[in-house]
């Protein structure tokens, strides 16, 4: 569900003002300065306590980039402000992270953000910290084919966000620590083509996309009759999974096989979300299968994701640019115009960014649109800052 007619109505008529001046010379610097001027992604949660959290690690990946790209330290040390509330001195993760009790993948996000501090600083606390994390990919449980489990309450059951949450730490720590791996390296890949095989879109329309996740028990209420997959595409599962698709290209060795086998998902893929935009907006509906049906509505934190994964695509040579570019840039003008709102201190608010998306329920198209809508939602506003690094090096 969309923020209400009149919240948006206020929203103009407050910031209408800012709305109007100059446009900024980067919208990557002002959406992070903005969101660091709220104390968003600083390692606590709403309660002032310390909080793991996927988002956080998230930001911190655009944080990282914006400092190597700009040498501006205050993003260097927000985030190892934000990290060292998390990870005591000793090493120990902190802030509601437990994996034998709950054997999550969320949390795992944070974790490149942990390989990158102790690359920088040395300090051994922070690979004590992603020791912690590897250590629980040991034993996180996994269907009888080998996926992890997206958490231990939800048995069997694989989802797209899981591979951006959980492998691209994975396929990190092996790079840095654990190189000659292979065995390793064949299970980040399996990773990978085990969630692509079984969320794949058969003759359906769009064609060739991926839903949800699957349940590979077939048990869940949701779970299709072939594969266990869910009945719906929604963006920002497909979103999480396309950007894990092009950090991970990064970091896998291109001397294993597992890299052509990414590189081809990518080349798959990418036409595919490419062509499943909106023809008039160029940005992508919140369920990719419903297209234009009421009550679906164009998705801001999906739409930045498949940005940010297109136009990385192409600039890392891992696309040919088959229209990618041009199509990337008329999503990025829509959102710029449509869900960037100027405040009047200065800041910048973000729209349109769904509050969740799960399949703890049913999964259907009336599931996802009842959900709420956030302003300054950072799962879409980091997004979006990644989206506008990429957007200003073309």
């Amino acid at each position: 569900m969309m923020l209400s007619f009149l919240l948006l109505l206020s929203l103009a008529a407050s910031h209408g003002s800012a709305v109007t001046t100059k446009l900024p010379a980067s919208y990557a610097i002002w959406a992070a300065d903005s969101a660091i001027s709220r104390g968003q992604g600083d390692g606590l949660g709403s309660n002032g306590a310390p909080l793991v959290s996927y988002e956080h690690g998230e930001f911190q990946w655009a944080l990282r980039l914006l400092y190597e790209k700009t040498g501006n330290r205050t993003y260097f040390d927000y985030i190892q402000q934000g990290v060292d509330r998390v990870v005591t001195q000793n090493g120990t993760v902190i802030g509601g992270y437990g994996f034998t009790t709950d054997y999550q993948l969320d949390p795992i996000r944070t974790g490149p953000t942990f390989l990158y501090l102790y690359g920088v600083t040395g300090q051994e606390k922070y690979k004590i910290a992603a020791d912690q994390y590897r250590k629980q990919l040991e034993t996180q449980p996994r269907t009888a084919q080998g996926q992890f489990w997206h958490k231990l309450r939800y048995p069997n059951q694989g989802w797209l966000d899981g591979i951006y949450m959980g492998d691209v730490f994975y396929a990190q720590y092996t790079h840095d620590f654990q190189a000659w791996n292979t065995s390793a390296w064949d299970d980040i890949q399996a990773q990978f083509t085990l969630m692509y095989r079984n969320t794949l879109q058969n003759a359906t329309s769009p064609p060739g996309l991926l839903y949800h996740g699957y349940d590979y028990s077939h048990t869940a209420i949701w779970a299709s009759p072939d594969r266990g997959h869910s009945p719906e595409v929604w963006d920002r599962a497909l979103g999480w999974y396309m950007m894990a698709l092009v950090d991970t290209l990064d970091i896998f060795p291109r001397s294993h096989p597992g890299h052509d086998t990414l590189l081809s998902i990518l080349r798959d893929l990418a036409p595919r979300v490419r062509d499943a935009a909106d023809a008039t907006s160029g940005v992508w509906w919140l369920v990719i299968t419903q297209p234009g049906r009421t009550g679906n509505y164009f998705e801001s934190s999906g739409t930045a994701m498949f940005v940010y994964a297109l136009l990385k695509g192409v600039r890392r040579g891992y696309l040919h640019n088959d229209g990618f570019v041009s199509a990337a840039k008329k999503a990025y003008g829509y959102m710029t115009k449509n869900w960037v709102i100027g405040d009047t201190n200065g800041t910048m608010n973000w729209l349109n960014t769904v509050q969740v998306g799960s399949l703890d329920g049913n999964g259907t198209f009336e599931y996802y649109i009842s959900v709420p809508t956030d302003i300054n939602d950072l799962k879409g506003l980091a997004a979006f800052t990644l989206s506008s690094i990429e957007y200003e090096s073309v």
